[in-house]
């Protein structure tokens, strides 16, 4: 711990996306497509054409695979000692933070599928400040202990940081 009124420094905890069984489907249709394209290849009906089915292909792997996956990676959440960052975005980035020293409460919300996962949604409000939402967080428990824990030890630094700039100014 630094001393009392010296700033400390700021330490990545956790750096995390969403949970990744929202790309299941997209890789389901991902298999599916290369074994039609694989098979239907050279196997085609008079009228149509191996690249009119290349085509079809990519625009369905375009459309139901990579656009799925950039819009999960595109979504990151950062625990550090200080504050909750959550971006999201690839070109225009959308930036919010949480402080850990303001405090906040913590609400867990697990619906089946996501208890079957080990995942959760977190909802982060200090009561002045829009909630801030983490979707599909995996190993929720564990992200909900750490916040929690970064809470209080936040709380006591801000607490112990202002009890000493008191002593420094006589005011006890």
């Amino acid at each position: 711990m630094p001393p009392p009124g010296a700033p400390s420094e700021e330490h990545l905890i956790a750096r995390f996306r969403g949970h990744a069984r929202r790309l299941l489907w997209s890789a389901i249709v991902l298999i599916a497509t290369f074994g039609a394209t694989a098979y239907f290849y050279d196997n085609l009906p008079a009228p149509f054409e191996n690249w009119m089915l290349l085509a079809a292909a990519a625009v369905v792997v375009v459309l139901l695979v990579i656009v799925p996956f950039g819009v999960w990676y595109s979504r990151s959440t950062t625990v550090t000692t200080r504050r909750v960052i959550a971006q999201r975005g690839v070109g225009a980035r959308q930036r919010r933070e949480m402080s850990h020293a303001r405090g906040y409460t913590i609400a867990v919300r697990r619906g089946p599928l996501q208890r079957l996962w080990g995942a959760g949604s977190i909802t982060l409000s200090n009561g002045v400040d829009a909630p801030l939402r983490l979707a599909n967080v995996p190993n929720v428990t564990l992200v909900h202990e750490t916040l929690a824990d970064q809470i209080e030890v936040g709380q006591i630094l801000a607490h112990r940081d202002a009890q000493a700039g008191g002593e420094a100014f006589g005011l006890e």
